[in-house]
């Protein structure tokens, strides 16, 4: 009897490891979650010395028909004052973005999408900017090598400008906030080129309706090349344009970086 009980239970080990395994990966297509981190570090001594730190955070998690995105950017850069031993800022800003995308239909194209971002930047025209947009998106085409998304829907958009002190004869502005209904646009292009290197377009608008408001359009371009299976080393160029900011202040800021990306 004994023997009997054995023989079935090899013979039926064989399809429980099956189901196990099957069970794992309907587990994993359920849910899943994807970190990495990135840095890059500049640093000058010498006739001038100065200290530059750009750091990154990305987490997605996909579950069912649901994907979460959260992305936060910092960039700071100090620079000594010409005849003192001492350091000043002169780039201190950072932003955090948030999108939730829902699938309308299983392994479908059209998904439904909310927004969040927050952005501080000590030296532009704005104490701090912030939005919330929701609205449609589609992936336009998702093949092995490449991918294209766009979404867009209305949204708000809540500005504060930064005090300006007095400067004769020009008196001082003091801080005052601006909020304005805007359409925003995103659109994200993926190109894999071969098995080590990864292209990135992205663009976002947001559009202002009411003459005079500030919109805001923003692109970047990045390309990726991994160095070993966790470890990707980037270079990246990116351009901010507001249509309106306080006098003494530049419409057109760019950014170009080499960092360092790891995934968890």
């Amino acid at each position: 009897m004994k023997s009997k009980i054995a023989i079935a239970a090899l013979i039926l080990l064989p399809f429980s490891g099956q189901y196990a395994l099957a069970e794992e990966a309907v587990t994993e297509e359920k849910s899943s979650l994807a970190v990495s981190a990135e840095l890059g570090l500049l640093f000058k001594t010498g006739n001038a010395k100065s200290g530059d730190i750009k750091a990154g955070l990305n987490i997605k998690h996909e579950e069912g028909r649901w994907l979460n995105l959260l992305a936060f950017n910092a960039l700071a850069k100090k620079l000594e004052k010409e005849g003192e031993d001492s350091f000043e800022s002169t780039d201190n800003k950072w932003n955090i973005l948030g999108q939730t995308n829902y699938s309308l239909e299983e392994g479908g194209k059209n998904y439904l999408y909310g927004n969040l971002f927050y952005q501080q930047d000590k030296f532009s025209s704005f104490s701090y900017q912030t939005s919330a947009s929701m609205g449609w998106g589609r992936h336009w085409w998702e093949t092995e090598t490449s991918s294209f998304f766009v979404d867009i829907g209305p949204g708000i958009k809540y500005d504060v400008l930064r005090a300006v002190p007095a400067i004769a004869p020009t008196p001082a502005i003091p801080e005052n906030s601006e909020s304005a209904v805007i359409v925003q646009a995103q659109a994200l292009y993926t190109r894999q080129i071969n098995e080590f290197v990864e292209f990135k377009q992205y663009f976002v608008v947001k559009q202002a309706f009411e003459s005079g408001k500030n919109s805001v359009y923003k692109s970047e371009t990045s390309l990726t090349t991994k160095l070993i299976d966790s470890l990707q080393f980037k270079f990246a160029f990116r351009i901010d344009y507001d249509t309106e900011v306080e006098a003494g202040f530049e419409n057109t800021n760019t950014e170009t970086s080499v960092t360092l990306v790891y995934s968890f």
